[in-house]
């Protein structure tokens, strides 16, 4: 007879919370900042105002980057911070490969600081 109730007990669970909300942070291996946002109203002006709650995600996978909108769903805590764990990624932001603008933008610094020292001896004779 427990076991039929425990059973039942299972299968009546209660659903826990997702959230939708962007990832701003990626930068830890298998962990993201996620930022939920929300209207509060003040206690004083009764005006809206915007709130936001950062939540710690875990994600196995490494799946999600910095502009993705996420659900997560509330779980049993990983560390003393992270209690939400990733469900599914809604959207995806654009990705820009930043190592080849990086490199670009250093050579064309380089090619520009090359010049303007060219430059500048030649422009003393000339007002000399």
């Amino acid at each position: 007879m427990s076991n039929s109730s425990a059973a039942n007990a299972s299968s009546q669970r209660r659903l826990r919370p997702r959230i939708i909300g962007i990832v701003t942070g990626d930068r830890v291996s298998k962990t993201r900042k996620v930022v939920f946002e929300y209207l509060a109203r003040h206690s004083k002006y009764n005006k809206y105002v915007k709130r936001q709650t950062v939540l710690h995600v875990h994600d196995e996978n490494n799946e999600s980057h910095s502009g993705d909108h996420v659900e997560v769903m509330a779980c049993r805590p990983y560390s003393k911070t992270k209690t939400y764990r990733l469900v599914r990624i809604v959207t995806r932001a654009a990705q820009i490969d930043t190592s080849i603008l990086a490199g670009e933008a250093s050579r064309m610094f380089e090619k520009t600081k090359a010049e303007k020292v060219a430059v500048e001896p030649t422009q003393e004779t000339a007002g000399a």
